[in-house]
């Protein structure tokens, strides 16, 4: 095994993939054993034509791109497959919407040579990595669902998690992680205070109003965050990322999905029930963390919130299933993060790519004892079985995330651009100057459009 650093890649920071990187950074992803087979003699149409792979030596080395969270997982495949001949290479996995891998692949595409045949990245990465870099070339992510990892592993990851990875009908990459969208409580506080746990929009609201009303300074969530609108707007069901197809997207937030949902936060913040100060913000973590009564957010907060940042003892936070609207029949949430690993259709080696990205997202070994929650079901369960995972918590976590995990909203798009942008230059600042949501809604969908019309996209706005 060889291991290197990719010269003046940035390093991992807090952004829409997952703010709470710093804090997983001090995590070690741990694994021992087991990957799937994956044979690559055949293959089937993808798209506009059959997937050709270059000439395949068995014996080459595999280079894998990963980031600081994700390089000890990789270090225990290559401790547990001795006979694997890996080039280990960290980088920041696309990290604060980072470019670098993009760019790298542009230049190898130019060159005819370099490219990794493993890469873990954000799901905004398999955007480009299905899609030529430029006339002529082959795109840079394998089709796996073409022989290379079984249709039986693909239909055990948990419902729409690799909606990010699928174009043009084949599935590009593997999900690691994903960051449903639970609600989060104090259940000490809520027995204290004599409080029912909230399972509708407006039973949060009203809640909300009463936590605010009752006891002054106490908080029922917060917008204040890069990736606050992944919690509420999509949690709505609100089109603001609607992919109708590949170049087309459609931003209606005057639709009454995302109206619904700021007139709700608008009345809650006017309350001061919902902070427009981020949880990640400075300085909330010592003057309001341990005032957090709810939030609604994904399934690391209770780990990377409420244990790491806001240092809330043992005993006391519980989740609860997604909330729901009157009157419809399902439920809908978010997500706030989790990432994905790649197989380069350059790799003179996709069997053991295959292998090494299939262990890595679905074995027990190394998703039991994950930093996050696990994509694939079966190892999810093996991780909300694992005592370091479950002692923190005022209950077992487990059935508000397997439910939430499945109930994630299919309709955000994943796009070229990060949807932190606008939210964060366009809405953040107006909630801060007092401006309503509601209020801000037409500039937020300005600001989307006009990036998506930058990236390429049609736009519509009904």
């Amino acid at each position: 095994m060889t291991s290197s650093a990719v010269p003046h890649a940035r390093p991992a920071r807090p952004r829409r993939r997952s703010l709470a990187a710093a804090v997983l950074a001090l995590c070690a992803a741990t694994a021992l054993a087991g990957c799937a087979s994956a044979d690559t003699s055949t293959s089937k149409d993808a798209g506009t034509g059959a997937f050709k792979p270059v000439k395949q030596d068995g014996g080459a080395t595999v280079t894998v791109w990963a980031d600081s969270t994700r390089l000890p997982a990789v270090q225990e495949y290559q401790k547990t497959h001795p006979d694997a001949k890996l080039n280990i290479v960290t980088y920041d996995g696309g990290a604060d919407g980072s470019s670098y891998l993009q760019t790298k692949v542009q230049l190898f595409d130019r060159t005819g040579k370099g490219w990794p045949d493993v890469v873990f990245g954000t799901p905004t990465d398999v955007t480009w990595a299905t899609t030529p870099t430029k006339p002529g070339a082959v795109p840079f992510a394998a089709p796996l669902d073409q022989d290379l990892v079984p249709q039986a592993t693909l239909g055990n990851f948990a419902k729409g998690s690799l909606a990010p990875c699928q174009a043009g009908g084949h599935t590009y990459c593997l999900r690691n992680d994903i960051a449903q969208v639970v609600l989060w409580y104090n259940k000490s506080l809520f027995d204290q205070w004599g409080y029912q746990v909230p399972t509708t929009w407006p039973e949060y609201q009203a809640l909300g109003e009463k936590i605010a009303k009752e006891h002054p300074g106490y908080l029922s969530g917060s917008v204040g965050d890069t990736n606050s609108q992944e919690s509420y707007l999509w949690s709505s069901r609100c089109p603001a990322f609607d992919l109708k197809d590949s170049g087309h997207l459609r931003v209606a937030l005057q639709d009454e999905k995302c109206t619904r949902m700021s007139k709700l936060l608008d009345s809650l913040i006017s309350a001061k029930a919902v902070s427009t100060q981020g949880f990640f913000s400075q300085g909330f973590a010592k003057t309001s963390g341990r005032k957090v009564a709810m939030a609604y957010g994904p399934s690391w907060y209770g780990q990377y919130l409420f244990n790491a940042a806001f240092k809330v003892p043992a005993g006391q936070i519980a989740a609860a299933p997604p909330l729901s609207w009157p009157g419809e029949s399902t439920r809908a949430t978010g997500n706030v993060g989790g990432g994905v690993w790649m197989v380069s259709a350059h790799s003179a080696n996709l069997k053991a790519s295959a292998d090494l990205v299939t262990w890595l997202t679905t074995s027990d070994a190394n998703q039991g004892k994950a930093p996050t929650y696990p994509a694939y079901a079966p190892a999810a369960k093996v991780w909300l079985a694992n005592p370091d995972i479950k002692k923190y918590f005022a209950g077992d976590v487990g059935p508000a995330f397997q439910q939430a995990a499945d109930e994630v909203w299919t309709g955000w798009g994943n796009t070229r651009f990060s949807d932190a942008t606008a939210w964060s230059g366009v809405v953040l600042p107006a909630l801060t100057a007092g401006k309503s949501l509601t209020a801000t809604l037409p500039a937020w969908q300005s600001a989307i459009a006009d990036e998506a019309k930058a990236h390429g996209y049609k736009v519509t706005t009904q």
